[in-house]
């Protein structure tokens, strides 16, 4: 193993873990009754990924999913968190199940308990049927109601062998990356329908929450039930009343819009300084907060890197134009410390700050999972097909410390999954940015371990040792 220094000691129980998603790993498209996603469109359309790269083979995990699961157990992991291809199971969005599609993950949580390592599925990681994006998508509370259909009909088949579910991977992305910035599928750059997606997105969330469980008393199981956000730590680039200001209304765009309905029963009291006449709140019914709001047995909290922010005049200076990632601020770049190659500043300092600002903002915040953290890296630096990532160690290593920081303060945080398992399709950047600690040629497909993942390995052989457990 690679001496890039120890890792920090983390509570007897902590449960470490690896992640992946459907539409970066599974490929097989068109295989076994899967239809088409909002991803498959977005991916074909010209301009959209980076050299005009796909998900339609990815790392074929589909197919080849036991040699992953033996990756997992080699590594040692009490948890693998992957999400669920919404179209292999209802490949327009409605109906009765795919049966094809229910196999395939009965096989894939088989193999995983038959190795003692614990699912942990999450229902959306942003491929949306197309169907249901030409009826409207998330822009439409239809929408959110098919998504809780979709949701029981994973608990019935699944629940047996799955006690712990996510609802929705990162919404942030879903509704602004997508809808908004236009860099994620489907592609656009909307005003208000951006917020009803954020809206239905949350709705969504309470309506499969409540199927999820209800499934579970109906069969006399477990269900613990969360979502997963990538909340921001925002700094203002300086101490100017202007950038403070810049910095409240980007809490709310970021954290707040999610965070305040989630865990306080309201939504953000700024709406209007931060969105103007675009937050007309016509998407919004009587009652939705008490859907919204149904208990978190635990938070998903996915962090790569902080953000600066600045105040700055509004891209279009019409107000009923503007998209609702429109805010009027800025983010200028962090000196001084590493960048990672998606161009991400490196302060693990900052995963401490958002993670105890988190415990003092929302009394009653529920148990944390670091549900992702991981970086992209050159990864040039190799002996034959030896993978030296000494930049990747480090990062995890640093950031695994900043847990134990925020442990240390209070903050009940009980799981860390590194993202990724495998190098993988990574949205609109292709095949370019590689995540996993195993990795993947994707004109071979062959899996080989990076040094990252054999001192993962080692890490949590340590925990289990220093406390006297086994892994």
């Amino acid at each position: 193993m690679p001496d890039n220094g120890p890792a920090p000691l983390l509570p007897a129980d902590f449960l470490f873990g690896a992640a992946t998603a459907s539409y970066q790993i599974e490929g097989a498209v068109n295989e076994g009754g899967r239809g088409p996603s909002i991803w498959d469109t977005y991916s074909h359309t010209p301009g959209a990924v980076l050299r005009g790269e796909n998900g339609d083979v990815a790392c074929d995990h589909y197919h080849r999913y036991p040699e992953d699961v033996a990756l997992l157990t080699e590594l040692g992991v009490g948890a693998y968190r992957f999400s669920v291809a919404w179209p292999r199971i209802q490949p327009s969005g409605t109906g009765p199940a795919n049966p094809e599609g229910l196999d395939f993950y009965d096989r894939l949580v088989d193999e995983l308990t038959a190795s003692g390592i614990e699912p942990v599925v999450t229902l959306y990681h942003w491929d949306l049927p197309q169907a249901l994006e030409d009826a409207g998508g998330w822009r439409v509370r239809a929408t959110a109601e098919r998504f809780a259909d979709y949701a029981r009909i994973l608990a019935d088949r699944l629940g047996d062998r799955v006690t712990r579910w996510i609802t929705h991977n990162e919404p942030w992305c879903a509704a602004f990356l997508g809808h908004a910035l236009g860099r994620h599928a489907p592609g656009t750059q909307e005003g208000t329908p951006a917020l009803a997606v954020a809206h239905h997105l949350l709705v969504s969330h309470g309506l499969a929450a409540r199927e999820l469980r209800a499934s579970a008393a109906e069969h006399g199981r477990a269900a613990e039930v969360g979502i997963t956000l990538n909340l921001e730590r925002l700094v203002p680039a300086t101490d100017s009343a202007a950038d403070r200001a810049a910095v409240d209304r980007a809490e709310t765009l970021h954290n707040r819009v999610w965070l305040d309905p989630l865990l306080l029963g309201r939504y953000p009291d700024n709406e209007a300084e931060t969105w103007g006449a675009l937050a007309d709140g016509s998407y919004r019914r009587d009652g939705d907060l008490e859907v919204i709001g149904q208990p978190l047995d635990f938070l998903g909290v996915n962090f790569y890197r902080p953000t600066k922010i600045a105040d700055a005049p509004h891209t279009e200076p019409d107000p009923a134009r503007r998209t609702a990632i429109d805010i009027g601020t800025s983010s200028p770049r962090f000196e001084g410390v590493r960048h990672t190659t998606m161009d991400w500043p490196v302060v693990p300092s900052a995963f401490t700050d958002l993670l105890v600002d988190l415990h003092r903002r929302y009394p009653g915040l529920p148990p944390i999972l670091i549900t992702e953290n991981g970086s992209a890296e050159e990864d040039t630096d190799r002996t034959g097909e030896r993978v030296h990532d000494t930049d990747r160690i480090a990062y995890i290593r640093d950031h695994l410390t900043a847990v134990a920081e925020a442990v240390k303060a209070g903050v009940d945080v009980r799981g860390y999954f590194v993202w990724s398992l495998l190098d993988n399709f990574e949205w609109a950047f292709g095949y370019e940015r590689r995540f996993g600690i195993v990795r993947v040629d994707y004109h071979t497909l062959t899996r080989t371990p990076k040094d990252s993942y054999h001192w993962y390995r080692e890490t949590i052989r340590e925990h289990a040792a220093a406390h006297g457990t086994t892994a």
